[in-house]
């Protein structure tokens, strides 16, 4: 029988406290887009509270009412990306264009929409799914490689809770992980042909779990 895939220790919550106004929510949003111009023209090691609150407007305590440093205010952002990452291929995959969903499709869509965000998203190519610490970014990927297995166990008939394609998922995100910051070492726009070379790896990674899954068989 599989063993289950070990997990890091989820990290602690980034917010102090949670919204619940409309107007708290905006003020929050406001932060967070503050939070990566400010990652975007700065870098990690000189974002600040102060420099952020100056930013999106507000008096330094409204910051600190969320976050208690800056480490906190950048995993919340980290979070926020990881949220519209899977809204993004949501999207894609729901486009009444598409149907039904393929797997290998699937798949190319969550490399595309990847390299979307790098490629316009204030502060993401800095703060993607995490913040820049080592133990940290083990973390992100088994979020990452959890969230796409979620996303697409509905429509592709698959058991999120099996213990196999959670770590195929985690060894693709790694993987791919690996091979697309080496594609922007490469070329600041995301090389073309390692980015190819990521699909088709991923494509004949998968297809050992996936074709026999019967995941929208191709």
């Amino acid at each position: 029988m599989p063993q289950p895939t070990p997990h890091p220790d989820p990290p602690p919550a980034a917010l102090r406290r949670a919204p619940v106004q409309r107007r708290s929510a905006q003020r929050l949003a406001r932060i967070l887009d503050a939070c990566a111009e400010v990652l975007e023209e700065s870098g990690y090691e000189d974002l600040s509270t102060r420099a952020v609150a100056g930013r999106a407007g507000v008096p330094i305590g409204s910051v600190y009412r969320f976050f208690p440093n800056k480490r906190a205010m950048a995993e919340a952002l980290a979070r926020r990306n990881l949220d519209a990452y899977a809204d993004r291929i949501t999207a894609r995959l729901t486009a009444p264009a598409h149907t039904p969903l393929r797997w290998r499709h699937a798949m190319d869509v969550v490399v595309d929409e990847y390299l979307a965000m790098k490629r316009t998203v204030p502060g993401f190519a800095l703060v993607e799914f995490t913040v820049p610490a080592p133990s940290a970014s083990r973390q992100a990927n088994y979020e990452v490689a959890d969230r796409l297995l979620a996303l697409f166990a509905g429509p592709l008939g698959l058991d999120a809770a099996d213990e196999r394609l959670r770590t195929a998922f985690l060894v693709g995100v790694e993987t791919a992980d690996a091979l697309l910051q080496l594609a922007f070492r490469t070329d600041p726009a995301g090389d073309p042909a390692l980015v190819a070379e990521t699909k088709l790896l991923l494509r004949a990674y998968l297809a050992r779990y996936l074709d026999t899954a019967g995941a929208g068989e191709e």
